[in-house]
């Protein structure tokens, strides 16, 4: 099978992973440093959930037009607003979070939240953006590879960002930690501005309005059953098995290590996932069937099972990094079934509607986290998610035997034209 390498010689495409990585190092710093300071004030678990709602509902609301809003302008102009305004985000963050001024714990609370609703409503925009540049810079044919060298460069941010912020609160107290994410946004906003030359594929005609548009896009993604199948699968799974909002807790009250273990520990999964990656990059996969996914998907139940009876730091980073890998072999699956699958002209709506789904699985997972820990306690709570997983799994396997039998390839074609 031959490498893949030369998807890499494309500049823009560099340029636009590039972008990518250096943002997700800002949002990975962002999500230790703020999850480590709440947490030190409140040692509430409740409200380290709470962040991922604070986070998800602008997003899901936002995500409604976001993607319309990109089929009727230009993707990367939407990119480089969102990355700019992240960047003013954090850096409003360093001054009140970084105790450049002087705020009582319960304000700094409350500001902290803040720049984590702002964050939110960004993202929701950056990621159709992102999802409509890519094929505007490669051809059909690299998707696959394509998606792996993206989720790579997602992986080594996941897997630097929280390590150096970790490091750099506990040696050298929040002010540097704070630093970190702002330099890194403003490094990928650097990236984003220097994509320039690539073509343009043809906008939606406004002939209707933009509710109308929008329920299209919904249209589209309940009407093929495969796309809705995919995104369902992951978001209830994640919805379910997450642990990453709960892992202050772990680290204080579990495995007893401070914010440099956190970072640790939030960087566990991206050591199995750049393996993973890397391998679909250099070896990319050629079918797609959505048995392989289901696996994949029940493999990260066991994992969060194994994590959640663990009192080993080592034990935890093991299961930690090989949901990681597991979970990254899901992600080349969805995501490269969903730019086969996309019509042009639907990209920003379909994947608006993705993002939706991803964002209910990680951030309202984060609130579904935190509160089952209320509930039932910190370690039940997970060992919960893990099984509840492992049930999303089987019920689908049980549930879609016509699904299972197809498989797609990079050649596959489905109607192209939105249902009426």
């Amino acid at each position: 099978m031959p490498l893949s390498f030369s998807i890499l010689k494309i500049p823009n495409f560099r340029l636009l992973v590039m972008a990518r990585m250096f943002c997700q190092m800002a949002l990975q710093a962002m999500a230790v440093i703020v999850g480590w300071q709440i947490y030190s004030l409140t040692k509430s678990e409740f409200l380290l959930g709470l962040i991922g709602l604070t986070e998800a509902l602008p997003a899901i609301l936002a995500a409604f037009f976001s993607g319309y809003l990109v089929d009727i302008s230009t993707p990367q102009r939407v990119y480089k607003y969102c990355v700019s305004a992240l960047t003013l985000n954090l850096a409003g963050l360093l001054i009140l979070g970084g105790d450049f001024i002087d705020l009582s714990h319960h304000a700094l609370i409350i500001c902290l939240f803040v720049g984590v609703f702002i964050s939110g409503i960004a993202r929701s925009f950056m990621l159709p953006a992102y999802f409509s540049i890519t094929p505007q810079i490669i051809e059909r044919k690299d998707y696959a590879a394509a998606s792996a060298w993206s989720n790579t460069a997602v992986q080594i941010a996941v897997m630097t960002g929280p390590v150096l912020a970790g490091l750099l609160y506990g040696s050298m107290g929040q002010r540097a930690a704070w630093i970190l994410p702002v330099t890194f946004m403003a490094l990928g906003f650097s990236c984003v501005i220097s994509i320039n030359n690539i073509r343009q594929y043809a906008k939606i005609e406004i002939k209707q309005t933009a509710f109308k548009n929008i329920v299209e896009g919904w249209k589209f993604i309940i009407t093929h059953r495969i796309l809705l199948t995919v995104l369902a699968v992951d978001m209830f799974a994640v919805l379910f098995g997450g642990a990453v909002a709960m892992l202050p807790a772990f680290a204080s009250k579990i495995l007893h290590v401070g914010p440099e273990g956190l970072g640790l520990l939030r960087t566990a999964p991206a050591f199995g996932a750049i393996l993973a990656a890397i391998f679909f990059a250099i070896r990319p996969m050629k079918t797609f069937p959505l048995t392989r996914m289901l696996w994949t998907v029940a493999a990260f139940g066991v994992c969060m099972i194994g994590f959640g009876l663990s009192t080993s730091f080592a034990l935890s980073m093991l299961f930690l990094a090989a949901s990681g890998l597991f979970d990254t072999i899901n992600v080349v699956i969805r995501t490269t079934l969903k730019q086969i699958l996309t019509p042009d002209a639907m990209r920003g709506r379909v994947s608006s509607i993705s993002t939706m789904f991803v964002i209910s699985s990680n951030e309202i997972g984060a609130f579904e986290s935190g509160t089952a820990a209320r509930l039932m306690g910190l370690v039940p709570s997970v060992i919960f998610g893990g099984i509840m997983t492992l049930c999303v799994a089987a019920a689908t396997y049980a549930l879609t035997p016509k699904l299972r039998k197809i498989t797609f390839d990079e050649n596959t074609q489905i109607d192209q034209k939105p249902p009426p």
